[in-house]
């Protein structure tokens, strides 16, 4: 249909002719009422911004002569924001003659990664930065396959077997179970 009596008849109806396709060849177009469709997805991408989780980046700031309750309070702290999703950058701040005693600090980092170490991902190795020392934590992925199979084998591997040593599987003998699908996609097929 040539354009101008498309947009005779979108007219004729009181509607608006919008091109849909324009790379199609001929271009696509429909006659809609453009105010209610700009509406309606603005409502779509309101909808999925309300059910996006934004990550954040947290700071936690230590002295390498931060007392031992400190630590732990602090590293604690870290625990929850990692627990919520959030990123979380740990800063330790060197003050004067302090800076002649960096691997204290280092080592205080060492030790902080190593604590948080089942929760947290190193995303960013701990660097010198003039006289702060920072490493950026990352929430683990959990979920999906991957933690399914490693839980499987997790349990697998504490069942005993003849001739293999503790803690370990023999090849072939364990089985993964197939993940079921999760209830919202189940729900979602059939609308």
């Amino acid at each position: 249909m040539p354009p101008f009596e498309a947009l005779k008849l979108a007219r004729g109806q009181g509607l608006d002719l919008v091109e849909v396709s324009p790379t199609a060849n001929p271009p696509v177009c429909r006659i809609i009422n453009y105010g209610k469709y700009l509406y309606q997805q603005s409502k779509r991408q309101h909808e999925a911004r309300k059910h996006q989780k934004s990550i954040e980046l947290k700071e936690v700031k230590f002295r390498p002569q931060t007392s031992e309750h400190d630590f732990g309070v602090k590293r604690n702290h870290i625990l929850e924001f990692l627990k919520d999703g959030d990123k979380v950058k740990a800063t330790i701040m060197f003050k004067g003659r302090q800076m002649a005693h960096r691997e204290l600090g280092w080592n205080m980092m060492q030790r902080l990664i190593s604590e948080v170490g089942d929760v947290a991902l190193v995303e960013s190795r701990p660097k010198q930065e003039g006289p702060n020392l920072t490493a950026v934590l990352a929430p683990k992925k959990t979920g999906g396959k991957g933690a399914a199979h490693k839980e499987h084998a997790s349990s697998a591997a504490g069942h005993a077997q003849p001739g293999v040593a503790p803690g370990h599987t023999a090849l072939g003998t364990a089985r993964t179970p197939s993940a079921p699908k999760p209830a919202a996609a189940t729900e979602s097929s059939g609308g």
